[in-house]
């Protein structure tokens, strides 16, 4: 289970990197910062569609091995990264990252109800889904440091090597992993014509898209609204990382027992979080509280809408979960470009009632929407 976890770790490390290192990399190979951060928007678009396509071509190929081959594919483009002479190769890179990142994800986060008892599915799949969550607050932070203390290209070196470690440490610790269900493309797509399904895609498609349209901007968001300092901003933000991981394991020790009522919980949450910092965020321990919040409602979103899928369609586990890597990834791309046009044209504070307006908009949809229910019988085989 932790070399899964830090499966998902390293594919959203390699994913995210950019953020950290945009200014280098942009002066490195000739390119504007916009231009640098499109190497984020198309892994996170090549993740979105791989993923099911993925799912589908490896059929019944043993997952063990599917994952192997993804890490090593992994590890080979971070080396291609770190080489990158130009723009052009660094974007064949960036491909190569998303392939691999869609795979891994759409593949890892089905593993859990595979590899332990029924009754611990939840704190499974929270284990696989924390290596996202510490991502966030390890690994691009670190990822940073290290390209301010040597280079830019070193941080996408060190996340190869990690990538090559953890695919060997799944080749060893990680049993054989026959495809219990045949997969295909077209009973992936069937699978949207199952409502439980299409509710909880809706879920990510709006929680996804509100945070990363406000969280994209919370530097500026916290300068301008709170008036906390560059040097605290860093420190802020590690503690909203921190309640992140929190927020994902505790999600994961209550969906086993109801889906619903946690993605209640993680809207509303994450809705109030960013409507309020325009009245209660003024200060930097009223930023402080609110990203505390911020981060335990949006660190339970994985977890919690993976286990919603799961019992959605429990006969086509792997098909469920590439239709939601593709949805989450896609909704990435959608929020940080969306977020940016409203900021443009309405200003940086207008991100959060948008932000909150979506949240609230997966509260109505968890509230109304089909529900699965542990032990339901769902879809069958996506064939």
């Amino acid at each position: 289970m932790t070399a899964v976890a830090a499966g998902t770790f390293s594919v959203v490390t390699s994913e995210m990197l950019p953020v950290g290192l945009l200014t280098p990399i942009s002066t490195s190979l000739g390119v504007s910062e916009g231009t640098a951060g499109l190497t984020l928007t198309v892994t996170g678009l090549i993740g979105a569609l791989s993923a099911p396509l993925i799912t589908a071509a490896v059929g019944r190929t043993d997952r063990r091995l599917v994952l192997c081959s993804l890490m090593t594919l992994l590890a080979a483009a971070d080396v291609l990264t770190a080489w990158a002479p130009d723009f052009a190769v660094m974007m064949v890179a960036r491909v190569l990252v998303g392939i691999a990142m869609g795979g891994v994800w759409s593949l890892a986060g089905g593993l859990g109800v595979r590899l332990v008892p029924a009754t611990s599915t939840g704190p499974a799949t929270s284990m696989i889904f924390s290596g996202v969550a510490i991502a966030s607050v390890a690994g691009v932070p670190t990822g940073a440091y290290a390209g301010e203390l040597a280079d830019w290209r070193a941080a996408f070196l060190a996340t190869g090597a990690l990538a090559l470690l953890v695919a060997a440490s799944m080749a060893v610790s990680l049993p054989p992993l026959p495809a219990d269900e045949p997969v295909a493309l077209g009973g992936v797509l069937r699978l949207l014509g199952t409502p439980q399904v299409t509710t909880g895609l809706a879920v990510v498609a709006l929680l996804v898209t509100g945070h990363f349209a406000a969280y994209t901007y919370v530097r500026p968001l916290l300068d301008e609204v709170s008036g906390v300092r560059a040097s605290l901003i860093g420190t802020l933000l590690l503690v909203y990382g921190i309640a992140g991981v929190a927020g994902n394991f505790l999600a994961g020790a209550r969906v086993g027992r109801s889906v619903r009522g946690p993605l209640l919980v993680i809207s509303a949450a994450l809705a109030a979080s960013v409507l309020l910092m325009p009245l209660l965020g003024l200060s930097v321990a009223g930023a402080c509280l609110l990203l505390v919040v911020w981060g335990l409602a949006y660190g339970g979103v994985s977890v919690s809408t993976q286990t919603w899928l799961a019992l959605a369609a429990p006969g086509a586990r792997e098909g469920a979960t590439a239709l939601l890597v593709g949805v989450f990834n896609g909704a990435i791309a959608l929020g940080a470009f969306a977020g940016g046009r409203v900021a443009d044209g309405f200003g940086t504070r207008s991100v959060l009632w948008s932000a909150g307006a979506l949240a609230l908009g997966a509260l109505l949809v968890t509230a109304l929407g089909a529900v699965p229910r542990p032990g339901a019988t769902g879809p069958g085989p996506a064939e």
